[in-house]
């Protein structure tokens, strides 16, 4: 039986993939993704590599809340806070805060999901990635090399084989996207564990300082300086 449902749950990853592709990144083809590996044995190594990480389990099991961001307060802190950036970033590209797909929080795989969505754009502007393609493949390497969140793991491994096969103008960015993530997940500590919404008005540079993030994304062809005012 269990290797029938894991059967079922390939062809059904296959199924999403398909419609990520079709769609160019649909968010609500992305969570079906995500939300397809809850139970899965993937989506358990990924717990347990994140709760034996120091404060890992401890942050997991007080149920730390998903992020519910202010971004008309947070445009107000000084610039080169990780606030004003990240409300910059949301304000400039239009998101919406609360993109993220409502989830309970009553298991450790639905929690820890859930915080990995809220949180994703904050590791963009900690990691100094931009949005567009390759730089959405770098800040998913960080999260894919640190705790092998599982939907980040075969995103990535698809855009590369898909950018060899079908787009070969694509890979070289891509692939050097993905390597900064790898390099910046190796050196830093885990992003995942960070209490953003406890250090709003601290300098990024102070973030990645204590993060041990020494080479961020920003002024590369993929980075969040393409997008956003350069930090000074």
């Amino acid at each position: 039986m269990a290797r029938f449902n894991e059967l079922v749950r390939s062809l059904n990853t296959l199924k999403l993939l398909g419609a990520i592709g079709r769609s160019g990144g649909d968010l609500g083809s992305i969570a079906d993704l995500v939300d397809s590996f809850l139970g899965s044995p993937q989506m358990a190594d990924c717990v347990r590599r994140f709760r034996s990480l120091p404060g890992g389990a401890a942050l997991m099991e007080q149920r730390y809340p998903p992020l519910q961001p202010d971004i008309e307060r947070l445009i107000e802190l000084p610039a080169g806070t990780l606030g004003r950036r990240y409300a910059e970033l949301i304000r400039q590209q239009g998101y919406d805060p609360e993109f993220f797909r409502p989830r309970a929080i009553d298991s450790d795989e639905r929690w820890l999901t859930q915080r990995i969505a809220t949180t994703h754009d904050i590791h963009h502007v900690v990691s100094g990635f931009g949005t567009g393609r390759a730089g959405e493949s770098g800040v998913l390497a960080i999260t894919a090399a640190q705790i092998g969140f599982p939907a980040y793991v075969l995103l990535n491994s698809a855009g590369v084989l898909g950018s060899f096969r079908r787009q070969i103008e694509r890979f070289e960015g891509l692939s050097g996207a993905i390597a900064h993530g790898q390099a910046i997940a190796r050196q830093s500590s885990c992003l995942v564990l960070a209490r953003w919404e406890e250090g709003w008005d601290k300098p990024i540079s102070q973030w990645r300082s204590e993060l041990g993030i020494r080479e961020p994304a920003d002024n590369q062809p993929y980075g969040l300086d393409q997008e956003l005012k350069p930090l000074s």
